[in-house]
C-alpha cells in the first residue's frame, strides 16, 4: 500500500500538448511538446496507434513532472503522460474544463 507521503512525492501537473508528431522508426512513440506553464517539456509517450499527432494540439493532459528523464529511440523524454490502459489500448485523461498549465493535481 502507497502512503500519502509516498502520492505526495508525485508531481502530477496539467500540461497542454503545443505539438505531436511521430517518431521515425516507430509505430507507437508519439512526440509531444508540452506547455506546463512555467516551463515547456518533450515527452515520449506509446500512444501512435490510437491518436493521430494531428488531433492531439491544444489538448490538456495530466503528466508526471517529476519523472526522472529517460531516453528512448535516441530522444530524451522528460515525464510521463498519464492515461488509461483498456485491454491494452490507451484513453488519455484530460479535465472537463480548461485549466492553468501547470496546474498541480492533488
Amino acid at each position: 500500500m502507497a502512503t500519502i507521503d509516498d502520492f505526495q512525492k508525485l508531481a502530477i501537473k496539467i500540461g497542454t500538448i503545443r505539438k505531436a508528431e511521430k517518431v521515425e522508426g516507430s509505430s507507437k512513440l508519439l512526440k509531444l511538446d508540452i506547455d506546463l506553464g512555467h516551463e515547456k517539456r518533450q515527452i515520449l509517450a506509446g500512444i501512435g496507434e490510437k491518436y493521430d499527432p494531428k488531433d492531439l494540439k491544444g489538448k490538456q493532459i495530466p503528466i508526471l513532472a517529476n519523472l526522472e528523464p529517460r531516453m528512448l529511440m535516441g530522444m530524451e523524454s522528460q515525464g510521463m503522460i498519464l492515461a488509461v490502459d483498456v485491454n491494452g489500448e490507451p484513453f488519455l485523461l484530460s479535465p472537463d474544463k480548461k485549466v492553468a498549465n501547470g496546474s498541480k493535481i492533488s
